[in-house]
């Protein structure tokens, strides 16, 4: 029943009085204008910021606190005047919520400074600023409303009926889609997301209290439209404001849709009166606003909203589908709480059924077709002292290689059990799960900011890193498949470097050497691949779900092992065998996924097998061409891979690495593994020979980079499912470089291990290629041909002569 209350104290007449047309005309002006300030600057923001990320080139940090201060001045300078000139009170009641939301955006937007990789730190900044926000604009923001301040009962005292109930389960509502598309990070990142989301709802009910909700008739059961329609715009406008500063870049996007809308849920839910006549208050805004906010906070990793993870139905695909499911759900609720409460108001009983239902509903949400359970990062805690290999004797041909890798393997495996062993017996003490590393000395530990502290403190300890982990979808992300026809007869590629000469003048295909890969994984079962499979239980490893025979979601992999051994007129070394390992996920890896591979590759073992004890060296791949690098974004620093490929020299494995994509900018190769020494690290040229826009430049310190070049545009090979794709990138070109090196150690086996002639032989047999001017060298050149191409283009005919004289 519609509870019947005794009237209440008159409201003053200004308190609802119609403003002028000018006055409205300029409100609805600083309102589009509003709109549209805040949201182009957040999409372009975001923008902005992948398209550096994805050139390889850091993120500025002045980039958001920039665009947050330039928005609260474009939109605080005519809010500031609505707020000042108009007599209408509802029209200053506007322009102030509006200033204030501007201020609160400009002051949360600050705290982007933070770097997504610490997004414990960032929500724990985030719930202190927006809590003490709001306790200064409550200081500010004190109502003037006479109605209100001559009533004894507070202006936002307890609400009548079930207001409150149902502004919680408005909040639920919005919540749903995040519970079945999402999934949460770590323990304390989801309390901190948690302690945010009521700061800003906090805020939020400051910036909307009882005597905003006043101005446009809360409180006078005779004008519910203008409360509803006029208030609740109003209100949106002031949550768009609020909401843009609120979580790390990419994480704003979706409550940027969801929750203006919940303005008319918010004006709806004023309507409701007590008996002397006063707006139901804060207590409603803070539950709604605190729910709609902790979704994106807590169920998304901003590092995940990224463009690069959009080419599948990724992470940017889902928290579209969560923005377009939230504002469905925001309209709806807009709609009905719009028609409904003016009506007739749920008594409280029914509200708290209706919180219930969406509570059970919500969890069976999560448990089911969710992703249950905690998905937070882990540390990688690098030690001190790393295995001394300078003395590994550098016998060259197939045994000396085969007793070199066995003696590196024993000196990696000694030194880590020696250093690791108390800090492993302090983690098993505090039931703190990790994995330890001989590679590099290291060990992958759970835990956060209080964890990472007391192991930086820790006199055995060098550094601490964020080691990345992608939370689950709530769908496979799919399989990338090739549209591209067949190859007819060798590829463009091949026949470029000479690959096919090498086949029929010389005799030799790569025969009876092994290239590893580590990449996003290898389709086995392609025709151009299937047979070139080492076999055996140690030549698959899948670090990510555990595979048992050999796979490939994102094509990466397998499109750059068909360059290296690929056959049908794709690969340089068609007779050569191949293993695999999968160390990156969705386009995405971390340091410990990198040393999972690269351990695999040093020192293969079974299914379930322990690399400390398991390992078998002798089996280790001759030569790994390694398409990916290590950014910070990932958790990497310039140091961390550096005892690995230290290994590998010492082992005698040639390690090929991509140069990187971030072109054509000099000193652009900087992602590990491709700056160091000793790494043959290549760039990309087109069927032109001349070297690609996208190719990664030096200088490098103490090093000249890229060693070489090869073919990286257009370039032909086998995808997923038995198909062909054509693809670009230092990727493609990497390959084409490892297998040139299986064709010259399958002719002469006395050069297997021998890498400093190796890379002599690369490097005097190389053509010369055609480079443009690129921009930030002395000569315009980066400094010298030898920082954009190297020693030119690989020739794998002349490669494969040399090693034979």
């Amino acid at each position: 029943m519609q509870p019947v209350y005794p009237p209440g104290p008159p409201v003053p007449p200004f308190a609802a009085a119609p403003p002028g047309p000018l006055a409205v005309v300029a409100a609805v002006l600083a309102g589009c204008w509003t709109v549209a300030v805040v949201l182009l600057p957040q999409v372009v923001g975001w923008g902005a910021e992948q398209a550096l990320l994805a050139s390889g080139l850091n993120r500025p940090v002045w980039l958001w606190p920039v665009v947050s201060l330039v928005t609260l001045v474009a939109v605080g300078v005519p809010a500031l005047l609505l707020a000042l000139v108009p007599r209408s009170g509802a029209v200053r009641a506007t322009g102030r919520a509006w200033l204030a939301g501007s201020v609160a955006l400009g002051v949360l937007g600050l705290l982007r400074m933070v770097p997504a990789v610490h997004h414990e730190a960032y929500l724990a900044a985030l719930a202190l600023v927006a809590a003490l926000t709001a306790v200064v604009a409550a200081r500010l923001l004190r109502s003037d409303t006479p109605a209100l301040a001559d009533t004894p009962a507070p202006a936002d005292g307890p609400s009548p009926g079930g207001v409150t109930p149902l502004a919680v389960a408005a909040g639920l509502a919005l919540l749903l889609p995040w519970l079945w598309v999402g999934a949460l990070g770590g323990l304390l990142e989801t309390v901190l997301a948690a302690l945010a989301a009521a700061a800003v709802g906090l805020l939020a009910g400051v910036l909307l209290d009882a005597g905003f909700w006043a101005r446009f008739g809360a409180g006078r059961p005779t004008r519910p439209a203008l409360l509803v329609l006029c208030g609740g715009l109003v209100a949106g406008v002031t949550l768009l404001l609020l909401v843009a500063g609120t979580g790390h870049s990419g994480a704003q996007l979706a409550p940027l849709l969801t929750l203006p809308p919940a303005g008319f849920v918010l004006g709806a839910l004023q309507v409701p009166t007590d008996p002397r006549g006063r707006p139901t208050g804060r207590a409603p805004v803070r539950w709604l606003v605190g729910l709609g906010v902790f979704g994106p906070l807590a169920f998304t990793d901003p590092e995940e909203v990224s463009l690069l993870l959009s080419t599948t139905r990724d992470v940017p695909f889902w928290v579209m589908v969560s923005a377009g499911t939230g504002l469905a759900v925001a309209l709806v609720l807009a709609v009905g709480y719009g028609v409904l409460l003016p009506r007739r108001v749920p008594g409280r009983r029914f509200a708290v059924a209706a919180v219930a239902v969406l509570a059970v509903a919500g969890a069976l949400v999560y448990a089911g077709p969710g992703q249950p359970g905690l998905h937070g990062e882990r540390l990688l805690v690098v030690l001190r002292q790393q295995a001394d290999l300078r003395d590994v004797p550098a016998t060259p041909g197939v045994a000396g290689r085969d007793a070199r890798v066995r003696e590196v393997y024993r000196r990696l495996v000694d030194t880590a059990d020696h250093t690791q062993a108390d800090l492993r017996q302090d983690l098993d003490r505090l039931r703190l799960a990790h994995t330890p590393y001989y590679l590099v000395n290291a060990i992958e530990v759970d835990g956060g900011p209080a964890v990472r502290a007391w192991l930086a403190s820790r006199p055995e300890v060098d550094r601490v890193l964020v080691s990345q982990r992608l939370r689950p979808l709530p769908a496979p992300a799919g399989t990338s498949r090739g549209d591209a026809a067949g190859p007819t007869g060798p590829e463009w590629n091949i026949r470029l470097i000479g690959a096919d000469r090498v086949w029929s003048e010389l005799d030799v295909d790569g025969s009876g050497i092994t290239v590893g890969s580590s990449d996003s994984g290898v389709d086995a079962g392609h025709p151009a691949l299937q047979a070139g499979f080492r076999g055996g239980d140690d030549s698959w490893y899948d670090p990510w779900e555990g595979s048992r025979s050999p796979r490939d979601k994102g094509g990466h992999g397998t499109h750059t092992m068909g360059s290296a051994v690929g056959r049908n007129g794709i690969g340089v070394a068609p007779g050569a065998n191949w293993t695999g390992c999968v160390n990156l996920d969705r386009n995405l890896g971390s340091p410990a996924r990198y040393l999972d591979c690269l351990q695999f590759m040093l020192a293969p073992f079974p299914p379930g097998g322990d690399p400390f004890t398991d390992g078998r060296p002798e089996r280790a791949p001759h030569v790994l061409t390694n398409s990916w690098g290590c950014p910070t974004i990932e958790g990497c620093d310039p140091h961390v891979l550096r005892p690995a490929t230290a290994a590998f020299d010492a082992a005698g494995v040639f390690v090929v690495a991509a140069a990187g994509n971030t072109g054509p900018y000099c000193g652009s190769i900087d992602d590990p593994t491709a700056p160091y020494a000793d790494v043959f690290t290549v760039g990309a040229v087109d069927r032109s020979r001349r070297v690609t826009d996208f190719s990664s430049r030096g200088p490098v310190p103490g090093v000249a980079k890229p060693d070489l070049v090869a073919p990286g545009a257009a370039v032909r090979s086998a995808m997923p499912g038995g198909g062909y794709s054509v693809l670009d990138g230092t990727s493609m070109a990497t390959p084409q470089v490892a297998g040139v090196v299986a064709l010259m150690w399958s002719a002469d086996p006395a050069l297997v291990g021998d890498l400093d002639r190796t890379r002599s032989i690369l490097r005097e047999t190389a053509t010369p290629v055609e480079t443009s001017p690129q921009p930030g060298g002395e000569t315009g050149s980066c400094g010298g041909t030898a920082n954009v191409a190297g020693a030119g283009l690989v020739d794998a005919y002349a490669a494969v002569r040399a090693a034979r004289v």
